[in-house]
């Protein structure tokens, strides 16, 4: 798979964009996340002259958050920054904190060190599981952003402060323009009822407190916005909301992914044979945004917010639905065909997927496709000594999968009059090295890096197991069609049957009239 170049600048050209940054130190929450390494690896490479970039990282499973560093630089993402220009990675400085806790639980002198320096904040740390708990959601996604906030009210230098949000926070709506609408729960009040209510209640309270939005993770954004307008009318603040967020497309590497969420995960599902039904309308629009779209338009956005500081908080509605429209349909035919071309190393049967709008229809297939396949499968590992872990799979693959349900079943119309007029103000060179225009965008080619980046990155299956692989997928397919063909004979058997038996039912109860008339 190829690699970019990285963007580089001459003397005798000059960018904005990057002039902008030079000699400012950044600070970032959610670098560990997908979005947030593009982000920082981004930042790093083509704008260099960056002076620090500050990531909040929490310990976790025992790990100190140097360490946690360490294997994010080590990411495959940075190999082609650390060997072109190995002394920034340097500048990505660890602070240790957590967006739940007071004070983002940074001690006193980091807390000073950020706060001296730091000019610009790209606040992407979130839950994006959208089955979370609300109260983990408003926790993270609310209160996580209302402390960023208290912490950049403190920073003289601050010339922007970007929040990540999502196009979906207003999908009780079916047209979204780049604007915080109006919401009838108090994001303050909100958060002192989760704080006195128990768990018991706040679940009992949920669906009541959702009303038209899908879960937990788009109302706690909506909050989100709506916090920031309340109460952070001082601050450079922009909102960024991207859409479904997908693989890299140009850079640094094509078709890097290294999450399992979205369509990123129906594609694993579906190139494995395990996935082969889901709600979803083929008519609708799949509203897809590659990851080095969005992260280039944050950066863009830091740097017109610097230099455009009105009062209002503009929005932009980061989506390719109303640029470079693709259907479920158009999705769904091409990344089939191109899981099949570029099989994994470890299918479990034949691909092949569909898209039901019918509740009933996808209950059916699921007991015929899904759990009758899946428990054949688990008897068989029963009798050879192993534990049953297919049907068990599938438990945890519907689940994910009706999160998406909503999201697969509907259509919105979004308006980015502010991210072409961005894009239209920049210079020529800003347009090339933070291109987030996806006009040129071919889907085609597109799906085949998406779906060679997932068997790269998320699978860590290496090219040369293609072959393999391939043989591998023909003898599935041969497999299928016998099964097919046995399966047809025995239901054309049973049919035979039935009416022979039937044939035999009305012979005698003819023979029976006729001895009685007789």
């Amino acid at each position: 798979m190829p690699i970019q170049s990285s963007s580089t600048i001459t003397s005798e050209e000059f960018s904005p964009v990057v002039d902008f940054y030079r000699g400012r130190s950044i600070f970032v929450t959610g670098a560990s996340g997908f979005m947030g390494k593009v982000l920082v690896e981004k930042l790093l490479r083509s704008c260099p002259g960056i002076e620090n970039i500050y990531i909040l990282l929490r310990p976790k499973k025992g790990k100190q958050v140097g360490q946690r560093l360490e294997e994010i630089l080590n990411s495959e993402l940075f190999s082609h920054l650390k060997e072109q220009q190995p002394y920034v990675i340097k500048k990505v400085i660890p602070i240790a904190g957590d967006i739940t806790l007071p004070d983002l639980g940074i001690n006193n002198s980091d807390r000073s060190t950020l706060i001296e320096n730091v000019s610009v904040v790209f606040h992407s740390a979130a839950t994006v599981r959208f089955d979370e708990p609300l109260r983990e959601a408003a926790n993270m996604n609310i209160l996580g952003t209302k402390k960023v906030a208290e912490l950049c009210k403190n920073m003289p230098n601050l010339v922007a402060l970007v929040h990540v949000s999502t196009a979906y926070c207003n999908c009780d709506r079916k047209e979204i323009d780049e604007v915080i609408y109006p919401l009838p729960i108090d994001p303050e009040k909100f958060l002192e009822a989760v704080e006195w209510m128990d768990d018991q209640m706040l679940e009992a309270l949920t669906l009541q407190v959702l009303k038209d939005q899908p879960n937990t993770y788009t109302f706690t954004k909506a909050l989100a916005e709506s916090y920031l307008v309340e109460q952070c009318h001082n601050l450079p603040v922009a909102i960024v909301r991207p859409s479904i967020v997908t693989a890299t497309w140009k850079e640094p590497l094509v078709g890097w992914i290294d999450s399992f969420n979205g369509p990123t995960g129906m594609m694993i599902a579906l190139g494995k044979g395990l996935l082969r039904a889901m709600m979803g309308d083929v008519t609708k629009v799949s509203d897809l945004i590659p990851v080095d779209v969005v992260i280039n338009l944050m950066i863009a956005v830091a740097w017109e917010k610097a230099n455009n500081r009105s009062l209002s908080i503009p929005v932009y509605n980061c989506t390719s639905g109303p640029i470079n429209k693709i259907t479920w349909a158009e999705w769904n035919t091409t990344v089939i065909d191109l899981l099949i071309q570029n099989p994994s190393c470890h299918v479990v049967r034949y691909p092949s997927g569909t898209f039901l709008t019918s509740q009933f229809l996808n209950k059916i297939w699921r007991i015929l496709d899904h759990y009758i396949p899946a428990y054949l499968f688990d008897l068989v590992r029963l009798f050879t000594g192993r534990k049953r872990r297919i049907s068990r799979l599938y438990t945890k693959l519907h689940r994910a999968v009706d999160c998406l349900e909503y999201f697969t079943m509907n259509e919105w119309t979004f308006h980015c009059d502010n991210v072409l007029k961005l894009f239209q103000r920049m210079d020529e060179k800003d347009k090339e090295m933070f291109n987030f225009s996806v006009k040129s965008l071919n889907w085609s080619t597109y799906f085949q890096d998406y779906v060679l980046g997932t068997r790269r990155f998320v699978l860590k299956e290496d090219e040369c197991t293609l072959p393999t692989a391939r043989r591998n997928i023909k003898r599935l397919y041969t497999y299928s069609r016998l099964v097919y063909v046995l399966v047809s004979i025995f239901i054309w058997l049973m049919l035979m049957y039935r009416i022979k038996r039937l044939r035999i039912f009305w012979i005698m109860l003819w023979s029976f009239f006729n001895r009685k008339s007789a």
